[in-house]
């Protein structure tokens, strides 16, 4: 892609609006505790001291709205206290200027640092140097700074009280991480009625896991209906596959195909109706004519072999579901497994030393974040340093914007450069017009403002040029509360606002971290969890008695992260204005195909694993060895740009033919599909793939 069409993409991208369903409660609640803690502080220390604990209650609930599955009080207070640190330390530097901007440099370089723990993370520190720098700049003396760093904490205290008196869908974010699980679910089985080898998007199921987990305390809260449908959900996408595929599974024609279409239908049906209640909160309302097709004694007598045991299966399954979800099952393992305890989160304390050691991965060369942290440091001093030089008394406003817009990605760097000028613009000309026309004083500036910060949080979901026309209001009439000249900031702001963003956008040009120069090593990553994935699944058809689920719990968690990894990689790589170095649209497409086909092969063995006391398949293990080492010196051929080799697969299966009849067809067959989707794989790269 070229640059001018890279702009024009991230421009339009940046511009966009989206119909988003609101959140009108957690909007008003979270615009309440903010006008409670500005009337409070205008009633008692007047309007300078009200415009920066304002900045600590809007910013603790911003905070409050990001994606994470931490209690939003812990959210509030953590952005309050951090915001008051800020400005209490900045204040005390800034009459030096070397000495403020060595701290700002550190401040930023530590922020940017933080998006290795998460987006939500990274999110809060950056926001947080950001109004820092506004908010420096309103105490007048060390006892006025730390008057302003208390009611800024006072801000994040009162947002996460009145989300704890005042809740709104106790539990919300986690209920709609399982029921879009369950709903993906209801779609996929609904789609391979139609399409046997349906592609299936694992995102929503590895949400629901990150969901899942959950602190000391949560677990002791958390609603009954919560326990252990993700498990159970995890576990029925195979044995949809495996019921709806020819190549294992039923025929392609005839009444095995009919009576496993119906039961696919009645699988979907039953999952939206759990999905529905899990979301809500309410009973389960299940399909009577759903029911009857599953318990059905049609199912013993079409189908036989794997596909009458993959029925079963999901019959078992989907009771399971039900059970849960009516919040009557807190079963969260597979047959044969010990319970398996929730998933643990740590606590703040203990989160220290894991945000420390992420941070320290990051420190190497060819790191994302670590050339975001440089990238965000530079612009911030450099942004100050010009604020400081030009001839206007708010030059805050260059750095700030820049630490705002910039992120670790080329697309939403530029993207929110554009969409925050163009707020700005649409915002500070609306709110300039208020003030002209009605001269408000400092209690209308402070209803106007917490207005303006409401349709923010109403609408901040739309789109960030809409969030910013808000916020750019919101600024004007706060910063007017406490006696800036509206004549002088307007122009100052956008001006300044128009630097920033230019500044963030030359910094990522300058010193970019491209993705398309690593999509080679992305889809060798996913290659070798995918060769690691099918191995294990073998290896446990060699030794039932000795292997653990859990090994192959884990291996397909490390492919599908691999997976997303690459996709999110692929689509990052789509909007950059470089070309593709080694790896074309086409060849990364079908490569994509056949590794999914790869995937899905192992996955539909994994599920048909024998059980502890089957006899075992020693000639699995020999086929496991040969793909652990084919895949992972296949991955080392992707990154030298060479077309891998799947030879040592194939003398393995014809030393196997060789020795005698085949003890079990099936292992057999599973074996030729995963070496036919390599083969594939080879040919994407050489670019001569066959239909």
């Amino acid at each position: 892609m070229s640059w001018l069409r890279a702009l024009r993409e991230t421009a339009r991208s940046g511009l966009t609006i989206e119909r988003r369903s609101l959140e009108p409660l957690i909007a008003l609640r979270g615009a309440a505790g903010l006008a409670l803690v500005v009337g409070l502080s205008l009633a008692f220390f007047g309007p300078v001291i009200a415009a920066g604990s304002a900045f600590g209650a809007f910013q603790a609930a911003i905070a409050t709205f990001q994606r994470s599955w931490r209690p939003r009080p812990v959210l509030a207070l953590v952005s309050g206290l951090s915001l008051a640190v800020s400005t209490f330390i900045g204040y005390l530097t800034v009459n030096r200027t070397m000495l403020f901007l060595a701290l700002l440099v550190v401040w930023t370089f530590v922020a940017g640092l933080t998006w290795a723990v998460g987006s939500t993370a990274g999110i809060i520190a950056g926001s947080n140097v950001a109004i820092m720098l506004v908010t420096i700049t309103l105490p007048t003396s060390v006892l006025d700074a730390a008057e302003h760093a208390g009611m800024m904490a006072l801000g994040g205290l009162v947002q996460a009280a009145l989300i704890v008196l005042f809740p709104v869908r106790r539990w919300g974010a986690q209920r709609d991480a399982l029921a879009d699980a369950l709903a993906a679910e209801a779609d996929y089985a609904r789609r391979l009625r139609d399409d046997p080898v349906a592609p299936f998007d694992p995102v929503p199921l590895m949400t629901a896991r990150s969901a899942a987990a959950v602190t000391p305390r949560q677990a002791r809260r958390r609603p009954a209906d919560l326990h252990g449908a993700r498990g159970v959900a995890e576990r029925l996408r195979p044995v949809l596959a495996s019921l709806a595929d020819p190549a294992l599974g039923v025929p392609a024609e005839g009444p095995e195909r009919y009576w496993a279409r119906e039961i696919l239908g009645a699988a979907g049906s039953l999952l939206d109706s759990a999905a529905d209640a899990v979301r809500h909160g309410d009973p389960v309302q299940l399909d009577e004519e759903a029911l009857s097709v599953l318990k059905s004694p049609d199912t013993e007598v079409i189908l036989v072999g794997p596909p009458r045991r993959a029925a079963e299966r999901l019959v078992s399954l989907l009771a399971d579901v039900i059970e849960i979800a009516e919040g009557t099952g807190t079963d969260d393992r597979t047959p044969g497994e010990p319970l398996v305890p929730h998933r643990r989160r740590p606590t703040l304390l203990r989160l220290v030393p894991v945000v420390y050691r992420a941070m320290r991965r990051e420190m190497r060369l060819g790191s994302t974040i670590l050339r975001h942290a440089v990238r965000v440091s530079a612009v911030a001093a450099a942004g100050y340093l010009i604020g400081l030089v030009l001839p206007f008394g708010h030059g805050y406003w260059a750095p700030m914007t820049a630490v705002m817009v910039m992120r670790p990605e080329f697309t939403q760097t530029y993207s929110r450069s554009v969409a925050r000028f163009g707020g700005t613009v649409v915002g500070v000309g609306c709110a300039t017009g208020i003030v002209q026309l009605a001269h408000p004083t400092a209690w209308p500036s402070a209803a106007l403002a917490v207005i303006s910060a409401g349709l923010m949080y109403l609408l901040m979901r739309t789109g960030y040029a809409v969030s910013q026309v808000c916020v750019s209001a919101y600024v004007v009439f706060l910063l007017g509360m406490a006696g800036d000249d509206w004549a002088q900031t307007v122009p100052e702001r956008v001006l300044l606002t128009f630097v920033g963003g230019l500044l963030a956008m030359v910094a990522y040009a300058l010193y970019p971290a491209w993705e398309t120069p690593r999509l080679r090593d992305r889809l060798a990553g996913w290659l070798v969890t995918d060769g690691r994935y099918a191995a294990t699944v073998l290896d446990r058809y060699a030794d039932p008695a000795s292997r653990s689920l859990d090994d192959v719990r884990a291996a397909l968690l490390t492919t599908r992260e691999a997976r997303v990894a690459w996709q999110e990689a692929l689509e990052t790589a789509r909007h950059e204005p470089v070309r593709h170095r080694g790896i074309s649209r086409t060849a990364a497409s079908d490569a994509e195909d056949a590794l999914a086909q790869f995937g899905r092969v192992a996955m539909l063995m994994e599920a048909h694993l024998p059980a502890v006391s089957a006899n075992p398949v020693p000639e699995a293990a020999g086929l496991a060895v040969a793909l652990r080492r084919a895949t992972e010196q296949a991955a080392k051929a992707v990154r030298e740009r060479r077309v891998p080799d799947w030879e040592p697969v194939r003398a393995e299966l014809r030393r196997r033919d060789a020795e005698g009849p085949v003890p079990d067809t099936f292992v057999r067959d599973g074996a030729l599909l995963l070496l036919d989707a390599l083969e594939d794989f080879s040919q994407a790269l050489e670019g001569t793939r066959r239909p």
